[in-house]
């Protein structure tokens, strides 16, 4: 069954004016357009066009068919940084959860840092040239190398202080780092606007993220904190995947975005909203990792699947046309299918679809294997199983 869907987009004070209705072809709203979400969240569930298909339901949160849907489907573009972020493991958020209801915690109260019992993995595709995010600790002896040179250029102490205590083990120096950072003494203020001041004049990408944040969120840690962090440049169809635990942060660039369908997150900076240091902590991978995109697989022409390590999502991207006539996409649940340049004709058990540059619909696993022929892009969210 296809099902033509749509839906809003959001508009968060840091989305673009015009890069969602660039890539979709839609009139811009004048306001903010961060993302546009196609799923079944109820934050913004998208729109049944016809709910004649659908026994009167308006949006996938009401039809039983995708209303437990695993995963949300975005287009998000982002003109500035988004707050420095990670999302709890399975365990760790079931956990959360079950404490914050014995305490008697209201759904919507401040004090919550787990509105679901859910992890929220995601993974983000980039559409822009470049895509600009901030991914996971870096080995904090290159941290230390880029302090080194801004206390060295700048003279100041404060700088120098704080780069000796990068020193030792990684994961422990940089919990301890992460802490003292997000604590709110006094220091770290006097640190942030010791680096602020030393990356005015510096041409490389470490003093270029100081300025960027700086100029968002003047004063925030986090604009410290970036610097233990991989800082990391998607070229278009590249894919940044972010597990449990990951901290991150979107800085720029439109994409495609995939994520498991919760709400559950915890703050570690470049934001005016709560920040819970302890569970933060509690929740953050503090590993160096190397930020490297996910190599896809590709089980046909045309085809590319990107699957990360989590069942609830895996994200097709198929360009038909020229050498590609036709491309199979198999579904092993209920897709979100969106297409984003040309027009494609989806083919499957109960008939065909065609789809145009920005329209999106429903494609129920009863469908079986799809095949996709036009001359255009598309983007296929299903469950990875």
């Amino acid at each position: 069954m296809f099902v033509r869907i749509g839906n809003t987009p959001r508009d968060y004070a840091w989305g673009s004016r015009t890069a969602i209705a660039g890539l979709l072809g839609t009139t811009p709203s004048g306001e903010p357009e961060a993302e546009l979400w196609l799923g079944a969240h109820a934050g913004s569930p998208a729109r049944i066009l016809d709910p004649g298909q659908t026994a009167g339901a308006a949006d996938l949160a009401a039809w039983p068919e995708t209303a437990h849907l695993p995963y949300l489907l975005k287009v998000l573009a982002a003109a500035g940084p988004l707050s420095l972020q990670a999302h709890p493991s399975s365990e760790q958020a079931r956990a959360g959860f079950e404490r914050e209801n014995a305490l008697g915690l209201a759904a919507d109260s401040p004090e919550r840092n787990y509105k679901d019992p859910f992890h929220k993995p995601e993974l983000i595709f980039a559409l822009s040239d470049p895509f600009e995010a901030l991914c996971g600790f870096r080995d904090p002896s290159v941290s230390r190398s880029v302090l080194d040179e801004l206390a060295t250029a700048s003279g100041d102490q404060r700088i120098s202080a704080f780069a000796e205590t990068l020193d030792g083990e990684p994961g422990d120096v940089l919990r301890r780092a992460t802490e003292w950072l997000l604590g709110g003494e006094p220091a770290v203020a006097e640190l942030v606007e010791a680096v602020v001041a030393a990356a005015q004049d510096r041409d490389d990408r470490d003093a270029d993220t100081v300025r960027m944040l700086s100029a968002a969120f003047p004063g925030d840690p986090g604009i410290v904190l970036a610097l233990l962090l991989n800082r990391a440049t998607l070229r278009p169809g590249e894919v940044l995947y972010l597990p449990a635990g990951n901290i991150h942060a979107y800085l720029d660039g439109l994409g495609i975005e995939l994520m498991a369908a919760s709400d559950n997150v915890l703050r570690g900076g470049l934001t005016p909203k709560r920040i819970d240091v302890p569970e933060l902590v509690r929740v953050l991978d503090f590993s160096p990792i190397v930020a490297t995109p996910l190599a896809p697989e590709r089980p046909a022409a045309g085809v590319e699947v990107f699957r990360p390590d989590v069942p609830d999502f895996a994200l097709d991207h198929v360009v038909v046309g020229g050498d590609v006539a036709s491309a199979p996409v198999e579904l092993p649940g209920t897709a979100i299918a969106l297409c984003t340049a040309g027009a494609v004709e989806l083919n499957g058990a109960s008939g065909s679809l065609r789809l145009a540059r920005g329209e999106a619909a429903v494609v129920t696993a009863d469908e079986g294997t799809i095949t996709v022929s036009g001359d255009g892009t598309l983007f296929v969210a299903t469950p990875n199983r």
